[in-house]
């Protein structure tokens, strides 16, 4: 698990420079495998009502910085919507 938790500090670092393979997979680690893998875009479903997905593309190898910030958005409701729970 520790690679998950260093790619988030890399993410929550330098949004701009974390590969998309890195993001798959802290994105697998969350929010489960992606039910959606058409070309470069992976889509993720999420587990509160809305706009349940992350939507994140390939671009090159890396992931987009927006879509990297949205993501650490996403994992922060997850954790702070669990921690409302327990």
């Amino acid at each position: 698990m520790a690679k998950v938790e260093d790619v988030l500090l890399k993410m929550k670092i330098n949004p701009s420079d974390v590969r998309f393979s890195d993001l798959c997979l802290v994105c697998t680690d969350y929010f489960g495998q992606a039910r959606h893998k058409s070309g470069s875009h992976h889509i993720y479903k999420t587990p509160w009502k809305g706009d349940p997905r992350i939507n994140i593309q390939n671009h090159k190898g890396k992931a987009k910085a927006y879509q990297v910030k949205q993501v650490l958005l996403a994992i922060e409701k997850l954790e702070v919507e669990n921690a409302i729970e327990k």
